[in-house]
């Protein structure tokens, strides 16, 4: 029965383990999510979107139309095996790519016949670890350490010729907001522009998106401009609006001009002016004098210029081509409804002349309530749209080329067809994995994307703390780092919660390469059950309760009232409503009650940003935001609910900027009685990244100490993975005697720090003592040292492929001749070395046997210092059954010497500038204990980091009591006062 008990134990307690990680899990799980969704419903999504390509033979008159319908991705599979899984684990000792074969269905049409339906092969598309398709995807901590993972392994990246690499987070505009921007740039797009415009990145379905800029000019008119084919199209607005909807120029005019008023002053919440009447006469002149006074002229208007541009509609009629591009480039994210792109575009005029008029400030792009995430599986979306529409222009083209060539050509023939479409497919396939292993995305558009390189990083295995940061990071762009203005690495209020202020490296990413903070979450196409989201259901939900609060529908009249008297209601971008301005706080209150009711209409992340009226501030209105990839994190609603609890509400960036959130620290933060807070932060700490959460008592530190501490601890030499027996790595770095720190904040058993620790606890001296400590040097004692203090390993893996190597068609393998002198003990008898023999520089340690020649050629160890064998591992076989690759994983020690450098945990580092003998050492008149390290006093008062003298003094009564000491800063703020 004990038997049965203990075991029983052990399970409980491995089952309680799978459940803590539970925490680690959520740092990944964008990275995860987004390409779950790629797999799961964007890859269709994306296809069906493809426009169908079309052909026509002009001597038969036959007619190929061919469409894209689904997407089929199938999981890793080792080569010629049928049904045997590929694991992550292979991929990095063969130095390959953990991919799956990646299929499309295509249907053919020829004439009107009935359609017939081909599979093309596309290659290898990578599968990012943990995914759907990931074959450890759900295991547990015995799975994956049987398959030579970590028992915390979570995955989140690519394996790419054996390398592990990661998709970067960039920051983009935020989706489907019209935004007011002042930019001198603008003043170049021709004569007559000025620097203000209103700006809107349009978001499909199918993650891609198309910006448009509606540009004021000054005379008072208005271009809407947006990129088609490499160049910027600029179009005037009157065209637009007359070839969207049957209207009238009365009826544009009345539109626009609803919202200014001749009763009203500048008074608060106005935002129109009497000069808004002149404009729109401005506006409707321009399309009267080219002679365009119905929808359909302004369609054929349109037509013209595109026809011959537009790639597939040559034979079409000019509004065909009209209606094509204004489905397919202005205000996408509306698709095929007119009246919403009318109604958005008459907003986005009232707007750009509030803008102009200072009734409203513009909007800042460097903040981060207009800002977004770009995820992983968003971008393998978007970038593979590309890269298939470019295939099948490339296709076509080919069929077109041969058709003029061959007479005799039959467009009928499926087998024909296929064989000029199999032509380029693999490419896509390839142009995935490059996007992977480079970082670039190459493509003739620029896919509305703010840069081409740098996508993709290293995950880097140095310690934990870089390695958890590589996934919580989001960058600006790297068009950012080359700009001679400042504002854009500026720490903005607005990114409070969201953006760690402490995490962001030195030099040039300074202020681009931002971390979210701790509880700092990225919207999902996926619901708190694991359901992919039904944003459609959720919109019709969410204006059923719009309407039940007290909204006004848009559709079918047109309004005629505007700011301050009622406001509009945006819901991802398009107007549904509008609101009195007397009842939109109780609307606002009410849909904050149903988030936290868990009503099925209001998703949980979903960010109700109300913007009051102001004199000369933000266009007010209230904005609904549901769409994925942005930044939300929870807070303390105060509003109490039937069960009296304060419930935790999901907030996003742009709401925040108008909201009342307090900290618990006991202060009103110098609030006034008529704005009560509404919200309370959880924890002060979590304005924190989990690196920065990591420094005790960080709030009694210098802010630049915490600053440097968060590089440091990225630095530093540790425990950089529990399976280095089977990892593969170029270059790791091993602690020999990590050690838990005995004064630890709560984020430190949060997120298991204590699986991959990174420094030792030594007992420090803090005294002037033989000069050899000035400035920041350090003396250790050298019998710690010799005891095993600090000591490491650095580990260098050696892929040696000879496959790859030979030359003239000579094939080499591994052997050694048993008659060949000079080659030591250290190769043995398959030509390969030992495991655990010491090499010496210029010394043979494996040798290679030329099969035609019979010549044995050992090869000997480059560098400068002995190198012990730490790992031997064979890639496979060929046909033959012989030797051609292998990893040799190399072991050289890492002993402190002099200059080499070392930190504490609050910035504060320093060189080893002697070793001196323990004998020498001062001891404690006490104790006769003598320090491991000696450090100088004068490293405190000017870096004012208190926070290590506190965590020296809590270390020491830790170490005398046998306990850990709980250090999480800002635990005492309402007792420090101000």
């Amino acid at each position: 029965m004990q038997m049965a008990s203990g075991k029983s134990s052990a399970a409980a307690a491995a089952a309680g383990k799978e459940e803590d990680y539970a925490t680690l899990r959520e740092l990944y799980r964008p990275h995860i999510e987004s390409f779950d969704y790629f797999l799961d419903e964007g890859l269709d999504k994306m296809l069906l979107s493809i426009r169908p390509m079309e052909i026509t033979h002009p001597s038969s008159n036959t007619t190929l139309r061919m469409s894209l319908e689904k997407g089929h991705v199938l999981p890793p599979m080792k080569d010629g095996r049928l049904g045997q899984p590929l694991y992550p684990q292979e991929c990095r000792q063969g130095r390959i790519s953990y991919s799956g074969e990646f299929k499309v269905e295509a249907v053919f049409q020829f004439n009107d016949g009935a359609p017939i339906r081909q599979t093309f092969n596309f290659g290898q598309l990578p599968i990012m670890l943990m995914s759907k398709l990931c074959h450890l995807r759900g295991a547990d901590s015995r799975k994956l350490i049987y398959h030579g993972e970590e028992a915390t392994e979570m995955g989140g990246y690519f394996i790419s010729g054996g390398l592990e690499r990661l998709i970067r987070i960039l920051i983009l505009q935020k989706r489907n907001y019209p935004m007011g921007m002042v930019r001198g740039a603008f003043i170049k797009r021709g004569a007559g522009y000025t620097d203000k415009a209103v700006v809107m990145r349009c978001v499909h379905h199918d993650q891609s998106s198309v910006t448009v800029k509606l540009y004021y000019l000054q005379n008072g008119s208005a271009r809407l401009g947006f990129w088609f084919g490499g160049r910027e199209i600029l179009l005037p607005v009157g065209i637009i609006l007359k070839a969207l909807i049957d209207t009238s120029d009365r009826e544009i005019f009345a539109s626009l001009t609803c919202c200014y008023s001749d009763k009203r002053e500048r008074g608060k919440g106005v935002v129109s002016t009497q000069l808004i009447g002149e404009r729109t006469q401005i506006i409707l002149d321009e399309v009267r004098a080219l002679s365009l006074f119905t929808r359909t002229q302004c369609l054929v208007h349109i037509g013209k210029y595109f026809r011959s541009a537009m790639e597939g509609f040559e034979k079409d009629d000019y509004e065909t081509v009209a209606e094509a591009v204004i489905k397919d480039y202005i205000l996408v994210h509306l698709q095929n409804d007119n009246h919403a792109k009318f109604n958005l575009l008459i907003f986005m005029l009232q707007k750009l002349y509030a803008l102009v008029d200072q009734t409203t400030s513009p909007d800042n792009p460097d903040a981060l309530q207009f800002q977004e995430a770009l995820l992983p599986g968003h971008l393998i979306t978007v970038f593979l749209k590309d890269r298939i529409q470019d295939w099948l222009q490339k296709s076509k083209r080919l069929i077109m080329e041969e058709i003029t060539k061959n007479k005799s050509f039959e467009l009928n023939s499926s087998l024909e067809i296929r064989k000029f479409l199999s032509k380029y497919t693999t490419s896509v396939g390839r142009a995935i994995e490059a996007l992977i292993k480079v970082g670039r995305a190459n493509s003739q558009s620029m896919l509305d994307l703010p840069q081409r390189e740098g996508m993709t990083i290293q995950a880097e295995r140095l310690n934990f703390h870089r390695y958890i940061s590589h996934f919580r990071s989001v960058h600006r762009g790297s068009s950012f780092a080359k700009m001679r203005t400042t504002t854009v690495r500026k720490l903005l209020p607005e990114s409070w919660g969201f953006l760690c202020p402490v995490h962001t490296p030195d030099g040039e990413p300074c202020g681009l390469l931002n971390h979210m903070t701790s509880t700092c979450r990225i919207s999902s196409c996926y619901n708190s059950e694991g359901a992919i989201k039904d944003f459609q259901k959720i919109k019709d939900k969410l204006l059923v309760e719009l309407v039940r609060g007290g909204m006004i529908p848009l559709l079918p009249k047109m309004e005629h009232t505007g700011p301050p008297e009622i406001m509009h209601v945006h819901l991802d971008g398009c107007i549904v409503g509008s609101i009195a301005s007397a009842k939109i706080e109780e609307v606002v209150n009410y849909l904050r009650r149903l988030k936290l009711l868990a009503h099925p209409a209001t998703p949980e992340d979903l960010e109700v940003g109300y913007v009051p009226l102001s004199l000369g501030g933000a266009y007010p209105g209230l904005y609904l935001f549901t769409s994925p990839a942005r930044f939300v994190r929870p807070v303390k609603n105060l509003v109490s609910l039937p069960d009296g609890e304060p419930h935790i509400e999901l907030i996003g960036p742009f709401e925040q900027a108008f909201m009342e959130i307090r900290c618990p620290d006991g202060g009103d933060g110098g609030r006034k009685e008529k704005f009560p807070a509404t919200h309370e932060e959880i924890h002060p700490t979590a304005i924190l990244s989990v690196v920065a959460n990591l420094t005790p008592w960080s709030d009694h530190n210098q802010s630049p100490r915490n600053m440097y501490q968060c590089q440091m601890a990225k630095q530093t030499m540790g425990f950089c993975g529990q399976a280095l027996k089977f990892r593969t790595d170029v270059k790791a770095f091993h602690l020999q005697t990590p050690q838990s720190p005995i004064v630890r904040t709560a984020t430190y058993k949060k997120y298991h720090m204590d699986e991959f620790p990174s420094g030792t606890n030594a007992i420090v001296a803090v005294l002037s003592y033989t000069g050899y400590d000035m400035e920041d040097a350090m003396i250790l004692n050298k019998s710690a040292v010799d005891r095993g203090m600090f000591r490491g390993d650095i580990f260098q893996t050696e892929c040696i492929d000879l496959s790859a190597k030979r030359t003239e068609n000579v094939p080499e393998i591994f052997a050694k001749s048993p008659l060949s002198k000079g080659t030591g003990d250290v190769i043995d008898s398959d030509g390969l070395p030992r495991v655990g023999e010491t090499v010496v520089p210029y010394e043979q340690y494996y040798s290679v046997y030329n099969t035609l020649t019979g010549a044995i050629r050992p090869v000997r160890l480059k560098g400068t210092e002995p190198a012990a064998i730490d790992y031997v591992a064979l890639n496979g076989t060929n046909s033959k059954g012989s030797l051609q690759k292998v990893n040799i994983r190399l072991r050289r020690k890492r002993n402190p010497i002099i200059g080499d450098k070392f930190s504490s945990r609050h910035g504060q580092k320093g060189v080893c500038s002697q070793l001196w003998p323990d004998i020498d050492m001062p001891f404690s008149a006490n104790t006769g204990m003598r320090p491991d390290l000696i450090i100088n006093p004068h490293a405190f008062p000017s870096r004012m980091t208190i926070a290590m003298l506190l965590e020296s003094i809590a270390a020491k009564a830790g170490s005398v009591h046998g306990k850990f000491i709980d250090a999480t800063p800002f635990c005492k703020l309402s007792q420090r006062g101000g």
